[in-house]
């Protein structure tokens, strides 16, 4: 029987720290799981957009952020969002926002730089929250992850059941390649800036190619794909409270992404 394996990123593969910043309070919200904030709300989109962190710090802080986008010609994706929308609905307001400013997410960058420094192999991105009942940017946003210990481990002992491993994850895709280099993961099995519904989509196209496919995932929007997937594996290795619907959806519940071998493991051994 053939087997493959999606992984979900931040979360999943990655101990991912996370800060906010409210715009309108001008507040920081360390630790704040962002795909639960944005669907809080059905008004709420994450986007990625398409920066390096360190030319965000070097620019002037007041500077309206929507005026950086477009001076950079700069990029997005969308991560997820309760609300079927276009791109072209999105940029109308992400390029045309006058509340962010650059320094709102320059203080996400250092807050999870502060954090993360220490760390051998880090991946971050940076995104805002648009609210598009109100027009605007409500909250900038910046993730900064390590690989779980035993995750490139896990990965390399799938490949030698000869099982292939993909990564479907919301995060921006130059920087799941890099991690996907470190973990082992080819970088044609990487699939970035992934929607709910993209998610669910990779596992239906896996499922042509595939007897059975595995779905891993830790949060709400992985639950489509986890729903579509053969087996469903949802990891509480990232701390944090999960919604009954993820476990409702789990065939398998893990403490670390170690144990996805061995139940791959028992797919495939008569």
């Amino acid at each position: 029987m053939s087997v493959a394996v999606v992984f979900d990123s931040a979360g999943t593969l990655l101990h991912t720290y996370r800060a906010v910043r409210d715009v309108c309070k001008g507040q920081m919200m360390p630790g704040v799981e962002t795909v639960t904030l944005t669907f809080s709300s059905p008004e709420r989109v994450l986007v990625v957009i398409h920066v390096h962190s360190r030319d965000i710090i070097e620019s002037p802080p007041d500077m309206l952020l929507s005026t950086y986008l477009t001076d950079n010609m700069t990029g997005f994706g969308v991560s997820c969002t309760r609300k079927i929308l276009t791109s072209d609905e999105i940029g109308e307001v992400l390029y045309n926002d006058t509340h962010a400013r650059v320094r709102d997410l320059q203080e996400c960058i250092r807050n999870v730089w502060a954090v993360c420094k220490r760390e051998a192999v880090v991946t971050m991105n940076s995104g805002v929250i648009i609210n598009m009942a109100l027009r605007s940017i409500e909250f900038t946003v910046t993730t900064g992850g390590r690989p779980f210990e035993g995750a490139r481990e896990a990965v390399n002992e799938l490949h030698r059941m000869g099982v292939p491993t993909y990564i479907a994850s919301g995060d921006r895709l130059a920087k799941l390649e890099k991690m996907a280099d470190y973990l082992g993961i080819p970088r044609d099995r990487v699939f970035g800036v992934a929607t709910p519904t993209v998610k669910a989509q990779i596992v239906a196209d896996l499922q042509g190619e595939y007897d059975t496919v595995v779905m891993v995932g830790d949060g709400i929007n992985d639950i489509c794909a986890m729903k579509k997937a053969d087996v469903a594996i949802l990891t509480e290795e990232q701390s944090g409270e999960k919604p009954e619907d993820l476990y409702k959806a789990a065939h398998y519940v893990v403490k670390s992404v170690r144990e996805v071998v061995d139940i791959v493991r028992g797919l495939i051994t008569p």
